[in-house]
């Protein structure tokens, strides 16, 4: 989870896969880590789109602005902000984005989820990785209870899916999970 362990590849398929669905031309990503969710992105991005890219870490900013060069995407395709998404995130465009990926700390997911329903426009999708598997309860992703080490954050996260018209929510069973959800 987060740090500098690059995400699952088919993680990062399901992220291209999104992107490029979706047409993304302006994604935020809540944890930068080494790069490789980033790259995902960048390649399911239209062309000229730009991934803004939060993290509290400077080394990890440092070895994804190296990486995103190393896998041929130009400087002004990323944007790599140093901060805490707690503190980021509120000073970004509501309606601005077309994609939220989270990669960080699962008991703040309830926290980015809020955030990225401002930020996303109508269409748009935020996706949480590291949703470790969850019990459904005979109505797919709707009815999801959480488990684990983050597990008050994973319960409420499910809860505000399941609870928002808003959305509908689905969990793709790749790496150590996924769960999206599209904003309608």
């Amino acid at each position: 989870m987060g740090g500098t362990e690059p995400v699952a590849p088919a993680t990062g398929a399901v992220l291209r896969f999104l992107a490029i669905a979706i047409g993304a031309r302006a994604v935020v990503e809540i944890g930068t880590g080494c790069g490789s969710s980033g790259i995902w992105l960048l390649r399911g991005m239209r062309l000229g789109g730009v991934l803004t890219s939060v993290d509290t870490e400077p080394e990890y900013h440092r070895l994804a602005r190296k990486a995103f060069g190393q896998a041929g995407f130009a400087a002004n395709q990323a944007r790599l902000i140093l901060g805490r998404a707690g503190d980021v995130l509120p000073r970004l465009s509501d309606g601005a984005y077309d994609m939220v990926f989270c990669d960080a700390d699962q008991a703040s997911y309830p926290e980015y989820l809020a955030a990225g329903l401002r930020l996303l426009r109508g269409g748009g999708i935020v996706v949480f990785d590291d949703v470790p598997s969850v019990q459904a309860t005979g109505a797919g992703a709707a009815g999801m209870t959480a488990v684990g080490s983050s597990a008050a954050g994973l319960r409420d996260l499910v809860h505000m899916l399941r609870t928002d018209d808003r959305l509908v929510p689905l969990r793709i069973p790749v790496a150590g999970g996924v769960l999206a959800a599209i904003k309608h």
